[in-house]
């Protein structure tokens, strides 16, 4: 199993009488891109800002590679990159400009690598273009370019795709891929767009009301999500033994009422009704089911879209 990188444990954060962030705890392990899921107002950018220095716990506490004292994190957080909220730009310079100041701010030597990660996010042709006249997409990409600077083990990345255009999403999902591949890059991201992170993320950490809702991974969150066929028999230990042994199914789940989720052979449904048939069994439900990252994210948050939008801003902002 990978190592653990990001630990928190009952980490809360309180602004006067609202908690941000309510006695959570979660691991993040080495090669994970986690996709941190809530509402307005949930918590997430608050997480972020603590993991990142900008905000002190009330009470809790988390560590970065195994380093939990205030000097130990410092070292750790040199070793990450972070994008949250709006990335901080000169507006009067060019990206190349502002990238070369980072770099020098953060002592990397190498001055090739602003052209090489204005390459890769796609900014190498704005020339002298001064960021005041840039996009919405284009400030998105350059707050990225910020974060690849200093080669990071880790992301954390608040909205990185907002303002893009669907191309320019798709780009940055590949590019954040190949470094969560290529480099062991482990990468902490939030993003109101689920479909995008349904096609990214490894695990996903759902939060909700400032506690941890869910933490599971994208296999578990696929096999939640996924199509699959519903079956509910007279005897369902029967139904579950007879597909296994007169159709060799391998992936059918039994539920705590019962019943049964099956995850193959979705193109055959008169077979399967047959063989249960055939084998003194009355399926009393057999369906299909299809669900998605938005429908579940719904289950899990219910109504807090409406009734707890922006509070986490606008406590930050008292």
């Amino acid at each position: 199993m990978s190592e653990i990188i990001i630990e928190a444990k009952d980490l809360t954060k309180q602004f006067k009488t609202h908690k941000a962030v309510d006695s959570v705890s979660f691991q993040i392990r080495q090669g994970m891109i986690c996709g941190l899921i809530g509402p307005n107002g949930a918590g997430k950018t608050t997480i972020m800002k603590m993991l990142g220095g900008l905000v002190l716990p009330t009470s809790g506490s988390f560590s970065i590679f195994g380093g939990s004292s205030e000097k130990e994190l410092a070292h750790s957080r040199s070793r990450m990159s972070f994008m949250i909220e709006t990335p901080y730009v000169k507006e009067e310079l060019s990206a190349r400009e502002n990238l070369e100041k980072l770099r020098l701010q953060k002592g990397i030597p190498n001055p090739r690598r602003v052209d090489e990660v204005l390459e890769l996010v796609g900014l190498a042709d704005t020339g002298k273009k001064h960021v005041k006249k840039f996009s919405l997409g284009m400030r998105q990409r350059l707050g990225l370019a910020g974060a690849l600077l200093s080669k990071p083990e880790i992301m954390v990345l608040d909205e990185p795709v907002n303002g893009l255009d669907p191309e320019g999403i798709i780009e940055i999902r590949e590019l954040l891929r190949r470094f969560n591949r290529e480099e062991n890059v482990t990468i902490l991201i939030s993003s109101h767009i689920l479909a995008e992170l349904s096609q990214l993320c490894t695990d996903y950490l759902f939060i909700r009301k400032g506690q941890i809702r869910q933490f599971t991974s994208a296999e578990e969150l696929h096999k939640i999500c996924g199509e699959y066929y519903h079956i509910d028999t007279n005897d369902n230990a029967v139904a579950l033994a007879t597909l296994q042994n007169k159709l060799g199914i391998e992936t059918c789940d039994v539920l705590k009422d019962g019943t049964l989720r099956l995850f193959e052979r979705l193109d055959d449904l008169p077979l399967i009704s047959k063989t249960l048939y055939e084998n003194g069994l009355v399926p009393t439900t057999l369906h299909i089911h299809e669900a998605d990252l938005e429908s579940y994210y719904m289950k899990l948050v219910g109504d807090d879209n409406a009734e707890h939008s922006e509070r986490e801003s606008a406590a930050s902002r008292s």
